[in-house]
């Protein structure tokens, strides 16, 4: 749940100067690229709502020719959240999928953020990832993002991440939080989970981590999804991106309580089961039930990953990042979830295949 993009709820037209002077100029030059000559003046700025890593804004001008104003996104890094991903790296796999055909192009880098194409597509809202057929969509796109073959190590980092977010949480949480927090037994937590949920022969892929609904677009009129934002994209089992993506279903960051999850909203077992056979169907070969069974099995242990990962992100946001979300609370209720589920998720053998309707992941 880290960072959106295009938001689907913009805030009133904002001043040019919200952006970086640097910024301005290389906007000013991209504009002359395209045969737009303007003046800082010309900018119409509009922030995108529900961004939770970066400040995001829309860049619109009008065209010399007087045809429909050129777009543009502007992304500006929220302060410490290095602490989570290498930026260059993220460049590095930004113009990577890029040359893939995946999402955005790369306009334009400045110190503190970059310049981005904007993409004329609908983000999607909480209440689209219910909607069956945009969920088969976003299924198949997922297995087709898995499959990219990216530069560099193909090295699961899931539990080097938790290790590693969990010492800057110790480093940045006062005693009285890291106590609250059991941040001190979280390192044999980990340990355990690794060792009860890591297998063999499970499937990884590149992954998003991230795939919350704010992080997908769809263009209406070709039913085409695009994911977008791979900050915190890399190789990771498959089961771990699925499991990220139902938890996201409890959470809507455009609410008047963007930071409060409801997870009675949680896929029940018919939903996953549908959209874990789209996933595995897309790549033309018809799956079992037994496939189908082994992968929602493998997927419901890893949400307990997903509540760690995101509990740490939590407490850390809120010691490095100012942007108005409590993520405090929004951490809480991730450790909270990964109490009441551990026990048993963590007792799942391959014969049985719970169903979370009453009793949340």
């Amino acid at each position: 749940m880290g960072e959106e993009s295009v938001e689907i709820i913009m805030e009133e037209e904002h001043s040019v100067d919200r952006i970086p002077r640097e910024a301005t100029k290389i906007l000013i030059s991209l504009a002359s690229s395209w045969g737009d000559t303007i003046s800082k003046n010309s900018f119409k700025v509009i922030p995108l709502k529900g961004a939770m890593t970066n400040e995001v804004y829309q860049i619109n001008w009008d065209t010399e020719k007087g045809e429909l104003p050129q777009k543009v996104l502007v992304r500006i890094y929220g302060e410490g959240v290095d602490v989570f991903f290498n930026r260059e790296v993220e460049i590095s796999t930004f113009e990577c999928m890029s040359k893939h055909g995946q999402g955005p192009r790369l306009l334009g880098r400045f110190s503190n953020g970059r310049i981005e194409e904007f993409i004329h597509a609908r983000t999607l809202s909480a209440h689209d990832l219910r909607v069956p057929e945009i969920s088969s969509l976003i299924a198949s796109k997922l297995k087709e993002f898995h499959k990219l073959q990216m530069p560099g190590p193909k090295n699961v980092i899931l539990w080097n991440r938790l290790r590693n977010w969990l010492s800057s949480a110790k480093r940045v949480c006062p005693p009285e939080e890291a106590m609250v927090f059991m941040l001190d037994s979280l390192d044999e937590e980990i340990t355990i989970l690794e060792k009860e949920i890591s297998g063999e022969n499970q499937l990884i892929g590149f992954c998003h981590n991230d795939l919350q609904y704010g992080n997908i677009m769809m263009d209406e009129d070709t039913n085409l999804v695009t994911i977008i934002d791979y900050e915190y994209a890399s190789y990771n089992p498959v089961a771990y991106d699925l499991a990220n993506h139902f938890c996201e279903m409890a959470a809507d960051y455009h609410s008047e309580m963007p930071h409060i999850l409801d997870f009675n909203k949680y896929p029940d077992l018919e939903e996953r089961k549908r959209f874990t056979r789209a996933y595995l169907s897309s790549s033309g070969d018809g799956p079992t039930d037994v496939d189908v069974d082994a992968l929602v099995e493998d997927v419901e242990k890893y949400t307990l990953a997903s509540h760690l990962v995101w509990g740490l992100w939590g407490i850390i946001s809120e010691h490095v990042n100012d942007i108005d979300f409590d993520y405090m609370e929004y951490a809480k209720q991730r450790f909270q979830q990964y109490q009441l589920r551990k026990a048993k998720l963590l007792l799942m053998d391959s014969s049985s295949t719970i169903d979370v309707v009453t009793d949340c992941p």
